[in-house]
């Protein structure tokens, strides 16, 4: 058998020590630098033409947004510090909400049961388009329960004997209840009610470059949790017949929300909206049961006419795309991790992450320029600012544009290498802001419209036929539907009511019916958005 073995020296199967030999010739270590050379050679042209593409591209368009007066330094759109003595934030309570641990517990910082039976009564923010007022009776059940030390049953048949009493009688007993529980934090709301005639609302929100996405807000929560407590008080109060009170209850809700309207954060613009929300049920109410002295309807009227939730809505967006372009120069300075604005962990995510720190730095430049035209893409069209209008119709159209042009690269390595990581990441979750402001801008004008409308009624002893029939005597100019940019849709109903309406998301007009979801909630996206009030 040995006779059939390859000798040491056999060409076919060469030893370590010849392949040794041979790897390591000046001739082989030569052709190896030079490949190597090559290769470095090869990358470097590849990364200084990526960069330079790159960079020359972003400078561009970069060049061109700017010569529209568009703001892409984030730090740039960060409100102004200033005085105390003139700043609402200043207060010491609000102090109190940014000390150490943040994000203190709202429910523990109250003395009252407010918070308790809070938790237990289902209906406290009420419901406009349902025409559903505030459940005081259930309100004032859950407060003598926790005052005798029981337990609030939860059972569906216990709460709907509650909803069952919200005939005027009922509410003015039970309110009076209400109102004794919520006295407990009157010097609060003194404290808070007197900051509000300062000029400025300026929180100490610590900005940071380093993570735009990991700002600390703890004053949000607060902020709508008070909204919520003025909401039931000025509730109370106009049951009780206290409608002054109210007015002021109401005025310092549409404050609080107001105080973060300079905040570039969009978070912080749908916590304005949602407390802008809370504050118009106290409004609708008092509407409805014509509870608004015609001083007080002027008021509020010319208070609801101010809002321009569009306009915010464009100022707001233009933070987050300023906080967008900052993200790929932190990602590049290696500040951020793209893991970060993602919670997936799939392995294409890991390997996009990998591939991600090694780009070059053209790759940045170009994820924000895709960022950018994406934006304009999505937003571009669709907002009206001149009118207060937002386009449903042009809007959808382009979220499925971008969906096009995003699909299917919008996360892993494949989002990496077509430069589009950023916008697949933080542009979808942006689409339903603006049916948000749209719904916010059409309760703002039917709200005025409303008082109006009551003006007239104290005026003449019923609604008029027209909304034209209005001007120039109880609204200087009627506002148009947010939607269509026309007229709000308006007749007068049995009973002495009317009903306003805009046509909704749907841009069809459903002749003044809201549509329910299977839950029995408001399905905002169909349907007509309506003001009216319940038959008497």
């Amino acid at each position: 058998m040995g006779a059939f073995l390859p000798s040491s020296g056999s060409a076919k199967f060469p030893t370590f020590a010849r392949l040794f030999r041979w790897f390591f010739t000046w001739r082989t270590l030569g052709r190896v630098l030079v490949g190597f050379a090559a290769l470095v050679t090869l990358i470097g042209i590849f990364y200084g033409e990526e960069n330079w593409r790159g960079q020359r591209a972003w400078n561009k368009y970069r060049r061109e947004l700017e010569s529209r007066g568009v703001q892409l330094d984030y730090q740039a759109l960060w409100p102004k510090a200033v005085p105390d003595d003139q700043n609402f934030a200043a207060t010491p309570l609000i102090q109190t909400w940014f000390e150490k641990p943040y994000g203190a517990d709202f429910n523990k910082r109250w003395k009252d049961s407010f918070s308790r039976a809070r938790r237990q009564v289902q209906s406290y923010r009420g419901a406009i388009n349902k025409q559903q007022f505030m459940d005081l009776v259930a309100w004032e059940r859950a407060f003598a329960a926790i005052r005798a030390g029981e337990l609030i049953s939860r059972s569906p048949r216990q709460k709907d004997s509650a909803l069952n009493k919200l005939d005027l009688g009922s509410r003015a007993k039970a309110a009076l209840g209400v109102l004794e529980e919520l006295r407990t934090n009157d010097v609060i709301f003194a404290e808070l009610g007197a900051a509000s005639q300062r000029p400025f609302s300026r929180y100490p929100i610590k900005y940071n470059l380093e993570d735009p996405w990991g700002i600390l807000l703890p004053h949000l929560a607060e902020i709508k949790g008070i909204c919520v407590w003025l909401q039931l008080k000025a509730c109370a109060e106009l049951a009780a017949g206290q409608s002054e009170n109210a007015l002021e209850d109401v005025k310092l809700g549409l404050y609080m929300g107001d105080s973060v309207k300079g905040e570039p954060v969009l978070i912080s613009y749908l916590v304005r909206i949602a407390c802008f929300r809370i504050a118009t049920q106290p409004i609708w109410e008092g509407l409805a049961e014509h509870r608004w002295s015609d001083a007080q309807l002027q008021e509020l009227q010319t208070r609801l006419h101010q809002y321009d939730f569009v306009a915010d809505l464009k100022r707001t967006l233009a933070a987050e795309r300023a906080a967008a372009i900052l993200t790929a120069d932190l990602l590049f300075r290696g500040k951020y991790r793209l893991s970060e604005l993602s919670d997936e962990t799939g392995t294409g995510e890991v390997m996009g992450e990998a591939i991600f720190q090694i780009a070059p730095h053209g790759w940045y430049y170009k994820e924000q320029l895709n960022y950018c035209r994406l934006f304009d893409t999505l937003f571009g069209t669709g907002l009206d600012t001149t009118q207060k209008q937002v386009l449903p119709s042009q809007i959808e159209s382009n979220f499925h544009e971008l969906e096009r042009m995003l699909s299917p690269r919008r996360s892993g390595f494949s989002a990496i290498f077509h430069h589009r990581a950023i916008a697949g990441l933080l542009l979808p979750s942006l689409a339903n802001v603006l049916r948000k402001s749209a719904e916010a801008q059409t309760l703002a004008n039917q709200g005025a419209l409303a008082c109006a409308l009551e003006q007239y009624r104290l005026s003449h002893g019923q609604f008029p036929d027209q909304l034209e029939a209005l001007t120039p005597q109880f609204i200087s100019q009627l506002p148009n539907d947010a939607i269509t940019g026309k007229p709000y849709k308006y007749r007068r109903a049995d009973r002495g009511q009317f009903v306003l309406y805009s046509v909704g998301w749907n841009e069809k007009d459903d002749g003044g019916t809201v549509a329910l979801q299977k839950d029995g909630s408001l399905d905002l996206k169909n349907g007509d958005w309506v003001w009216e009030y319940p038959a008497k």
